[in-house]
């Protein structure tokens, strides 16, 4: 069954002191992109988030919100430099003995050297943070392919209706077109006789030929069968659990093809208001198979 492009999806872990929430949206387009706002202990792995969303979601303009939370007991994911701290402090001294200060170096001067203290990584809490991540991701993208299946039933629905309806019109327009073919040809052959003065210069057989040919390119058996077999292939692509959105708009133009080549061949008002119908028929669809990955 085909999928809207669009849809909502959430995903919610916690573990171990850690909570995770991924909020995903998703909007037509015609090819796959991603977005995201990450934390930033997880800005790195922007790649690996999007190959997963892309494994299970083909098209769609994708956006990714999330929010992290950890405990940590106590514990500053900070280090001191101590390095960095003697150096400065050395520093501080000569600079005090240059200008021949009394004042002493203290602590609090050596803490506004940023580089002080640095964040130490914690192999481990990272490891954890990503797993419950992960986890709330799937949680989130499995939501988010539910809605957007829910909206591709709804969306199959009314396509099928409006294709079912195609079928009838195309129906009436064979049936019409097959009764008017015999009287077209009776009032080719009046015309042909009112217009020739002469008679007895006619080639009866040679304008019988004529006739049946001029006849014939009226007839839009083919095209009605040719139609048929795009509505056919594309009930069928509706019903697949592939991403049939592409497939779907080729048939569209193909069946819009047939449709034109009705309009232009037949002369009849019937059949042309009948043409008209299934045009704003297809129209409606092709708007419809924007939203379908």
């Amino acid at each position: 069954m085909i999928q809207s492009m669009t849809g909502y999806g959430r995903g919610e872990c916690s573990k171990k002191n850690i909570a995770a929430v991924v909020e995903l949206r998703s909007v037509n387009s015609r090819f796959f992109e991603f977005s995201s706002r990450l934390p930033r202990s997880l800005t790195l792995r922007e790649n690996e988030i999007k190959e997963i969303i892309r494994s299970k979601l083909a098209r769609g303009k994708i956006s990714l919100t999330a929010a992290l939370q950890s405990e940590t007991n106590g514990k500053l994911p900070l280090k001191v430099n101590t390095p960095a701290a003697k150096s400065y402090y050395k520093l501080l001294n000569q600079l005090r003995a240059s200008l021949r200060l009394k004042e002493t170096v203290k602590l609090e001067h050596v803490l506004r050297f940023s580089e002080v203290f640095e964040g130490g990584i914690d192999e481990e809490g990272v490891s954890e943070e990503w797993a419950v991540f992960e986890e709330s991701l799937q949680l989130a993208v499995k939501d988010l392919q539910t809605m957007r299946a829910n909206e591709g039933r709804e969306i199959s629905k009314d396509m099928i209706a409006r294709v079912e309806h195609i079928q009838k019109d195309l129906v009436h327009i064979e049936a019409t077109s097959i009764q008017r073919i015999p009287e077209e040809r009776t009032r080719l052959h009046e015309r042909i006789m009112q217009l020739v003065s002469d008679k007895s210069v006619v080639d009866s057989q040679r304008l019988e030929l004529e006739i049946a040919l001029l006849a014939d390119k009226l007839d839009v058996t083919e095209e009605c069968v040719r139609f048929r077999s795009h509505n056919k292939f594309f009930l069928d692509a509706l019903h697949n659990d592939d991403a049939a959105g592409r497939k779907l708009n080729f048939l569209i133009q193909e069946m819009n093809r047939e449709a034109n080549t009705i309009g232009s061949k037949s002369n009849d008002t019937e059949i042309a208001h009948l043409v008209v119908s299934i045009k704003e028929e297809l129209e409606k669809i092709r708007e419809q198979l924007q939203n379908v990955e």
